[in-house]
């Protein structure tokens, strides 16, 4: 989700970590839910109670945060509404409360916010080393349009903690992403990118589609409806530099975000919005 990709070819769980203690279901475990063979259903969020997302589970990030994207992070753009997680890009325009006369800073720089949507993450909440995670969910495509799922560790600052983007799409391409810092203070990165037209186009993103990561001590496995998309072995993704320990030994916290232009987004001028990121559910399984 941070800062351009490098691509790399196309290839066709044991401990969990929680800053706020045991992890458990929130909720019962829902009847559809087929857990796999080997594994037990630690966490889910199905998004069938309340209007707005649980905040003993999600936190919010707010303002212009990264990647010199287009949209203002707000609550006001997150809901639940039919047993789905509705993340909305918008249009609108309102003051910059971050404004600041002469700035050189993008996100201080710009009077007037011109876009909204809206970013939630289970940072200093829940948190994850190892294991299953099934996302559920309709993502909005085209120009300008960047929904994401992904992942972060809870230590050291980014790339050292360690990214992996379980879906990502911009530019008219699935991407499967996983980084970790390189020699130069900046982000190596195992990269596929899928494009969209391969799939089916527009008419495969009308349709729900289940995003997976199958992570252990091992490696990294990104999937979307069962087909494997990159393979990432965790020795081949140290960190280089003063930061020696490693990303993906570590919990990892998730983030649900529908960004919108930035460095790899594209313009919007011509792009109908608003735009709607449907999530039915998300789960994490553990090993028995």
């Amino acid at each position: 989700m941070v800062l351009l990709r490098f691509v790399a070819p196309f290839i066709g769980l044991l401990m969990i970590g929680c800053a706020s203690g045991t992890p458990a279901l929130n909720g019962p475990p829902p009847d559809d839910a087929a857990v796999p063979e080997g594994y037990a259903l630690v966490w889910s969020e199905e998004f069938d109670r309340g209007t707005r997302p649980d905040t003993s589970v999600w936190g919010y990030e707010r303002g212009f945060v990264r990647n010199e994207e287009d949209q203002w992070y707000q609550e006001d753009n997150v809901r639940i509404e039919a047993g789905y997680l509705i993340i909305e890009g918008r249009r609108e325009s309102m003051p910059n409360p971050s404004y600041v006369s002469g700035s050189d800073s993008w996100r201080t720089s710009r009077p007037t916010v011109e876009y909204t949507s809206s970013s939630i993450n289970t940072r200093g909440k829940y948190d994850w080393q190892y294991g299953r995670f099934e996302l559920r969910a309709k993502i909005p495509v085209g120009e300008g349009i960047w929904p994401a799922w992904w992942t972060l560790g809870v230590e050291g600052p980014w790339p050292a903690n360690g990214e992996i983007d379980i879906m990502e799409y911009y530019d008219g391409v699935i991407l499967a992403n996983v980084a970790s810092r390189d020699d130069d203070g900046g982000a190596r990165w195992s990269s596929v990118r899928v494009p969209l037209d391969s799939l089916g186009g527009q008419a495969w993103a009308d349709a729900f589609h289940v995003w997976r990561m199958d992570w252990d001590q091992d490696a990294i496995a990104l999937y979307v409806d069962d087909s494997l998309l990159n393979r990432t072995l965790i020795s081949e993704m140290p960190n280089a530099g003063d930061y020696d320990f490693e990303p993906f030994h570590q919990p990892h916290y998730m983030l649900l975000n529908l960004a919108l232009g930035g460095r790899n987004g594209g313009p919007l001028d011509n792009t109908p919005l608003p735009a709607r990121y449907l999530v039915d559910y998300v789960r994490v399984y553990q090993r028995r």
